[in-house]
């Protein structure tokens, strides 16, 4: 897989608000957030897009999940309600080609987003 800046980023070549950590995922607080609270949680190993996904990963995409859900929970936000996302390829919004779960709260978000 290619170099990306989330990469840079897991190996604090690119300073981040750093919110979780742990042997498997990161989570950041994203650079142009879309809602009070956005944080991408990355695994800490690259995967390009969710295409590449293969059987193996199915624990790393659960961690994925569960950490964001607990931040959410940490946050305050389990009862009002959060969003996570995965965006693939470009069409989809994906610009940075290491999979990332988008956690968006602390908004009333509507759908589809705009």
């Amino acid at each position: 897989m290619a170099e990306t800046l989330f990469s840079k980023i897991i190996r604090r070549e690119i300073p981040a608000d750093i919110v979780f950590e742990d042997d498997h995922v990161l989570g950041f607080r994203d650079i142009n957030p879309q809602a009070p609270l956005h944080v991408l949680f990355i695994p800490k190993q690259p995967v390009a897009t969710l295409n590449d996904l293969e059987p193996g990963h199915a624990e790393l995409v659960g961690r994925l999940v569960l950490a964001a859900a607990a931040f959410a929970r940490k946050e305050g936000y389990a009862e009002s309600g959060y969003r996570t996302v995965f965006n693939c390829n470009e069409d989809a919004g994906q610009s940075v080609f290491h999979i990332h779960l988008h956690l968006l709260a602390g908004r009333k978000l509507s759908w589809p987003p705009g």
